[in-house]
């Protein structure tokens, strides 16, 4: 428990020990459940809870503070790792309403059978007076739930943003005090929660330039006390803007792969143009995701596997897909035995990507002379392309 400013305070959990979340998403950093207090000399709210598995350290926090009475819990978003103790603050303070809007409101009665005579609904731009603080409510749908608002406290210009501008990170630090390492670790949550929905997020950024933001109050890392610097980052992740940068996804069985991927790779770095390489079998998802945040190029390269691309390929385009990043091309690298459609398995799968498929280069065994020459071809329609878009010489 600890203050932000007079009579507003942090109070939710870090959780140093998690690694993976949603048993999907790798937390190399851990994370935290931010929830906050607000006293007003009339009323008072908590701003989001916790993850189920810390509603002994919320209710701790709140006990430690003195707070006897909650009039309002504000529920920003549905998840259960900021709604998850929900029903059991509800239990401790039976008198408190739940405020959030109506797409929320059926959420958390779904999620977690909650009665419908515990809320309050609220619309975009509404109020709500605690006495001498007021709170608005902003929606700020897609980032990354349809129903997800923002709170903002507008005496002290603090906007609690839920998952907008959250980062996974486990600190003892209240506010940002190391600005690359806040920024690397938001980079990752954006490229693997929000990167989908750049485009309503870019609309909910213009939307937020209206206020006077002094704070911004995440519900995952610390609290931008400076928050030009997570909305310039944000502005720049959501842009079309490209890198002058080629990912190069692979895996390779028996080694052919793994030659066209090493001539492709040197290729990239002769021609000036920035490469990165993930070997899927052992990569750190993440960093993948992070890297598709900016690259002009994704390259996939896969041995053939019963006739179709190689499975850890295969999950690694399905989530390419599924995060639809700004890359603006596209191509396959592979080799085979005796035959498949992996080219046609793979772009079917990357259906979501507006991006130019540029020629694939397939190798029947062990590469030759003519497939390394195919691939300096790939390489030089890259360099073409990129020059095209105006990102190398």
């Amino acid at each position: 428990m600890r203050q932000i400013k007079p009579s507003v305070y942090a109070v939710g959990a870090i959780d140093w020990d998690a690694r993976l979340f949603d048993r999907l998403i790798p937390l190399p950093d851990g994370t935290s459940y931010n929830s906050y207090v607000v006293r007003g000399n009339e009323k008072t709210v908590l701003i989001d809870t916790v993850d189920p598995t810390k509603t002994d350290v919320l209710l701790d926090n709140l006990v430690r503070l003195g707070i006897n009475k909650i009039d309002y819990v504000v529920a920003n978003h549905g998840e259960q790792d900021h709604s998850g103790s929900l029903s059991d603050v509800l239990l401790i303070y039976p008198d408190a309403k739940v405020v959030t809007n109506p797409k929320c409101k059926g959420m958390l009665i779904d999620l977690l059978d909650i009665e419908e005579d515990k809320f309050i609904t609220v619309e975009d731009g509404d109020t709500l007076s605690l006495g001498n603080k007021t709170l608005q409510f902003i929606y700020t749908p897609w980032v990354h739930w349809p129903e997800t608002m923002s709170t903002y406290l507008v005496e002290d210009r603090i906007l609690f943003s839920c998952d907008f501008f959250g980062a996974h990170l486990a600190t003892s630090s209240l506010f940002v005090d190391d600005n690359a390492k806040v920024l690397e670790d938001a980079k990752r949550y954006y490229a693997e929660i929000m990167m989908p929905f750049r485009r309503q997020i870019n609309s909910n950024l213009d939307k937020l330039a209206e206020f006077q933001i002094d704070m911004i109050a995440p519900s995952h890392g610390p609290i931008h006390d400076h928050p030009e610097l997570i909305i310039e980052a944000y502005r720049d992740w959501v842009s079309e803007t490209v890198k002058n940068e080629v990912i190069v996804a692979y895996v390779s069985m028996h080694g052919s792969t793994a030659k066209m991927v090493s001539h492709f790779v040197e290729a990239m770095i002769d021609r000036g143009i920035a490469v990165r390489q993930f070997e899927l079998s052992t990569v750190d998802i993440g960093k993948l995701a992070m890297a598709l945040v900016d690259a002009a190029t994704v390259v996939i390269a896969t041995p053939m596997v019963l006739a179709g691309a190689h499975p850890a390929v295969i999950y690694a385009t399905f989530l390419t897909n599924a995060l639809r990043p700004k890359t603006k091309f596209v191509s396959i690298i592979g080799s085979y035995g005796w035959g498949g459609k992996m080219i046609e398995q793979l772009t079917g799968i990357m259906s979501n990507i507006k991006a130019e498929i540029l020629e694939p280069v397939l190798s029947r065994g062990e590469p030759k002379e003519n497939d390394f020459a195919a691939i300096d071809k790939l390489a030089d329609d890259i360099h073409a392309k990129h020059k095209e878009i105006g990102i190398t010489n």
